[in-house]
């Protein structure tokens, strides 16, 4: 049975494993070295995954299947200009084996039912230009782009073919 829980200090080191998962995964793609580098959670991530879980202005979450843990989510609450708070995703990933079957959904409906407890405005997730899946499965939950970020090399990058 999937769902989603708060995560626990007993969960740090399996987090910590999904996160490098998740950087490995998606740093190889479009706009993957640049957010490898500026948006993800340094790894290793286990000192700031338990930072994380004490800091009441976060959430981490457990996804799991039949209890194993298969995925995490991280959101943060950020405070805009005029005083309204942001939810912020910082962190979303599932096992790709594990992906279809529910987890994402758990852990989404749990961030966002976190985040309308604050009263936030509003919650910004971030999906990869050519991650199409990603941007598909945030729309099913009413998320629209509210910005693009453009960006232009200025060296060659390594993993480009000459």
């Amino acid at each position: 049975m999937e769902a989603a829980r708060p995560a626990v200090a007993d969960d740090l080191t399996c987090l910590a494993r999904l996160a490098e998962q998740a950087v490995a995964e998606q740093s190889g793609e479009r706009g993957g070295s640049v957010w490898a580098q500026r948006e993800t959670r340094a790894l290793p991530a286990e000192a700031s995954l338990g930072a994380a879980i004490d800091d009441p202005d976060q959430l981490v979450l457990a996804g799991t299947i039949d209890h194993a843990v298969i995925g995490y989510a991280v959101v943060c609450l950020e405070l805009l200009r005029n005083d309204e708070v942001l939810g912020v995703v910082t962190d979303l990933f599932v096992e790709p084996e594990a992906r279809g079957v529910g987890v994402g959904e758990q852990l989404v409906e749990m961030v966002l039912d976190w985040c309308r407890q604050r009263r936030c405005c509003g919650v910004d997730a971030l999906a990869l230009p050519g991650n199409r899946d990603t941007k598909n499965f945030f729309e099913t939950f009413g998320f629209t782009a509210r910005a693009l970020i453009v960006h232009r090399p200025l060296a060659p990058s390594p993993d480009v073919e000459r």
